[in-house]
């Protein structure tokens, strides 16, 4: 598809999206009739919040197991010793090990999605922390993925775990499923999320906290979600 065709079937989808906000299932819906783009599109919500985001007391971040998962089975590492590499293999862990793991990635090894450590091997990790660091992918215990719990935090990412966190400019970027799901998969997903998002509002935030939502694919128009479809989902939460 050369560039004059997507410009024309970016403004095609645009068109019919109208300049009012919509209800979750009736935007999903919207999302799914507009799809142009050969391949199976990640569906996502942005989530413009009133925080300020340069402040550390400020700082939104957390998880959500998704109802629907996201389409893909992630592919999960897991660093620790002993009972616990078999706990991880048993739970469906795709790789488990310890300092041959750290050194492994040391050399370059990419190939997994997810990281979840115990609190012992993180001594091991810290020389990791430029690697996985921008990939996302350092384990931390506030997202659950330092935990001695080794078995439980395996399963939860294999059934959709999503981790979210706002950007530089208060706003978070979560995908939610693939446009192949049937809408109300996707809408009952984005319930889901804005439900976590609202829980993990800090005590310093003041005014109003969810601003605006923006349901979106990967090629795909914006579409305004409705206020008070926001306020009944974490009223709730």
């Amino acid at each position: 598809m050369g560039k004059g065709a997507v410009g024309k079937n970016i403004d095609r989808a645009r068109k019919q999206v109208e300049t009012r906000a919509y209800h979750l299932l009736e935007a999903a819906e919207l999302l799914k009739k507009v799809h142009y783009a050969k391949f199976d599109e990640t569906v996502e919500l942005v989530v413009n919040l009133g925080v300020d985001a340069k402040q550390s007391d400020q700082m939104v971040r957390g998880t959500v197991v998704l109802p629907h998962g996201l389409g893909k089975s992630k592919r999960v590492l897991v660093i620790a010793g002993g009972e616990k590499i078999r706990e991880a293999q048993e739970a469906g862990a795709d790789f488990a090990g310890g300092d041959d793991m750290v050194q492994k990635i040391q050399e370059g090894w990419t190939d997994y999605d997810a990281v979840v450590a115990t609190p012992d091997m993180m001594k091991s990790l810290g020389r990791l922390g430029k690697i996985l660091g921008p990939r996302g992918l350092m384990p931390n215990p506030k997202t659950g993925t330092v935990t001695f719990e080794i078995g439980r935090a395996v399963k939860e990412i294999k059934a959709g775990k999503v981790e979210f966190r706002i950007d530089k400019t208060g706003i978070i970027h979560a995908p939610i499923g693939k446009m192949s799901f049937g809408a109300p998969q996707l809408s009952e997903n984005a319930h889901a999320l804005l439900g976590a998002v609202w829980k993990a509002k800090p005590a310093a935030a003041k005014g109003k906290y969810i601003r605006h939502v923006t349901l979106s694919s990967t090629m795909g128009p914006g579409i305004s979600i409705d206020a008070g479809e926001i306020e009944q989902t974490v009223a709730a939460a």
